[in-house]
């Protein structure tokens, strides 16, 4: 008997909201979920809860252990680096797709996005989301289905440590510049420098993330 739309849109909720402070940092590296308090701090019954969990666990967000626990992931350097090597092949190949298909409307998108970027670019969360943005429009400018679908399933992984890669004025600023130099490498149709500037962009955010993470760099409370 297939599932109720009530049901499944309560386990969507749940997960959603567990996924929410998973990415977020509010549920702390290393911190095991118990399911009893969980279910009762988030106002709903064990089996929606149940099936948020397993589907966490299939997207490498919670993990399962030996004795039956349920875990957030702790933050990994070694998975960091993996992570952000396969973004940036990725980021470049959209960089690459980007300028052979750019429009003179996407441009101006992708400038206005630049504008707000420099007038944010102070406030670290605003910062974050906008490079988001950036890249989210260069991927869709790029329209290759494989790259923005896997694109996506990276990102989603790497949510937990995009607080690392952007918390320092002197790495906004420069992730900025280089925010800059991508778009007019897109807009002159200059896929071989959009394609360098997007890979080292993200292998920059990279080595920032392990610098904080190693406790030689800011860290996150």
């Amino acid at each position: 008997m297939p599932d109720s739309p009530a049901r499944n849109t309560g386990a969507h909720l749940v997960y959603a909201e567990l996924k929410r402070r998973i990415l977020s940092l509010e549920l702390k590296p290393g911190e095991r979920i118990y399911e009893p308090a969980m279910a009762s701090a988030l106002q709903v019954s064990r089996t929606p809860l149940r099936e948020a969990v397993r589907r966490l666990i299939a997207e490498s967000l919670l993990e399962q252990q030996p004795t039956g626990g349920v875990l957030v992931p702790v933050l990994d350097e070694a998975a960091i680096s993996e992570l952000y090597e396969v973004r940036a092949a990725m980021e470049s190949l959209m960089a690459r797709n980007a300028c052979l298909k750019a429009t003179p409307a996407d441009i101006e998108v992708l400038r206005g996005i630049l504008e707000r970027n420099e007038a944010l670019v102070r406030f670290a969360d605003e910062a974050m989301k906008l490079g988001m943005s950036l890249h989210a429009t260069i991927a869709d400018i790029a329209g290759n289905s494989w790259a923005a679908r896997f694109h996506g399933q990276v990102s989603s992984q790497m949510e937990r440590y995009r607080h690392f890669t952007n918390s320092t004025q002197e790495r906004r600023d420069r992730a900025l510049a280089q925010h800059r130099t991508l778009v007019e490498a897109v807009a002159a149709g200059d896929p071989e420098k959009a394609a360098k500037i997007a890979f080292e962009h993200v292998l920059g955010a990279r080595d920032a993330a392990v610098l904080a993470m190693s406790g030689n760099g800011p860290t996150i409370s």
